[in-house]
């Protein structure tokens, strides 16, 4: 698959999913066998019952957490999408207690789809906190 507005559409899709938590639609837009590496596991999250357990791990932390795709472009099979990130920190998140302070940050994904027109990778640019994390600033 590698129509530019089907992809495009996936990813709106792949929007409600992960702001629903929806595991229907995670089954329908994640490979089963995509690996996902996060801070939220010292081995990879595989499929969409992996990737939404980072969802339900961020809930955790921010109970009202939202991802807005601000901006969107798709060559090939990849699309790469500009999030703000939402939330209010109102649970225990990386070991910090809740400081009840409101977030709000841009975040950037690449996303490779499959001929199936499933989501196989998800690579995000991490920027400022990999540098933070590289210093043992931030964990």
């Amino acid at each position: 698959m590698n129509d530019i507005e089907q992809l495009k559409a996936a990813m709106r899709r792949f929007e409600q999913m992960i702001n629903t938590a929806d595991d229907a639609l995670a089954e329908e837009l994640v490979a089963s066998d995509a690996p996902f590496f996060t801070p939220a596991s010292p081995e990879p999250l595989f499929g969409g019952q992996g990737y939404l357990s980072v969802v339900r791990w961020m809930r955790i932390g921010f109970s009202d957490v939202q991802w807005k795709a601000e901006e969107m472009v798709a060559e090939g099979n990849t699309v790469a999408v500009r999030w703000t990130l939402t939330g209010t920190h109102d649970g225990e998140f990386l070991g910090h207690p809740a400081t009840g302070r409101s977030v709000r940050c841009s975040v950037m994904n690449f996303y490779r789809f499959n001929e199936a027109g499933k989501i196989v990778s998800d690579i995000a640019a991490e920027g400022m906190i990999g540098i933070l994390r590289g210093i043992g600033l931030v964990g």
